[in-house]
């Protein structure tokens, strides 16, 4: 392999990660809140709003029904509004985005189901204000499964990242097929699918690592 090669191949690394460290960052940003939200205003719970929690949910449940293939071109007008452009590493970062969201919010919820009412119950009791009871019983209770669920949406993004480079995304699906595909060399494809799951190994080791920490820290 050429030294031009192991450069463009540490290149579209660096871009696979640029892409799914910055997408995964903004996702979590806004879809974990939405998951607190959801998860809040359930009918019967602490911020009760059965209204806002219908309408959020039929908004999340069909931007999570939308494939990502399919949605990596539908939003190309606000890719381009965004970035003032539809290809490339950061225009891939608005469908990667705009793709967990959804999953991320879930996540959320979904741990946060996982608390025990009790300790909810136990913190009104106490006098506990709806906000100081998110801050202080159920994230920190619910973030085992919270970092669990984030360390399986980053993987499929690395996933997503790829398949956009079908489009022009960048990184290293973008080489495999350049090289791979197009110009029928096995080797670049069968490196990077190395390196891919080498990626997703080293991440699933610190996700692991990380939700074990939490939960002994929450013990």
């Amino acid at each position: 392999m050429s030294i031009e090669l192991i450069e463009q191949l540490l290149l579209a690394l660096w871009e696979t990660i640029y892409m799914v460290a910055l997408s995964s960052s903004l996702a979590t940003f806004i879809g974990a809140p939405l998951g607190i939200i959801l998860f809040t205003t359930r009918q019967h719970n602490i911020l009760a709003h059965p209204l806002l929690n219908k309408a959020l949910a039929m908004i999340i449940n069909g931007l999570r029904s939308i494939p990502f293939i399919i949605l990596l071109v539908a939003i190309i007008p606000l890719t381009r509004l965004l970035v003032g452009t539809s290809i490339g590493t950061n225009a891939a970062i608005v469908p990667l985005t705009m793709g967990a969201i959804p999953f991320i919010a879930r996540i959320v919820e979904n741990a946060l189901s996982e608390v025990s009412q009790g300790l909810v119950e136990a913190g009104l009791a106490m006098g506990a204000t709806p906000l100081q009871i998110i801050r202080k019983i159920l994230l920190p209770e619910a973030m085992p499964g919270i970092v669990n669920g984030l360390t399986i949406t980053i993987i499929s993004l690395i996933g997503y990242s790829a398949m956009a480079g079908a489009v022009g995304g960048g990184g290293l699906g973008d080489l495999a097929i350049r090289y791979g595909y197009q110009r029928f060399e096995m080797n670049i494809m069968l490196v990077t699918i190395a390196i891919l799951i080498i990626l997703v190994q080293l991440l699933q080791m610190l996700g692991d690592y990380i939700t074990n920490k939490v939960s002994k820290h929450k013990l």
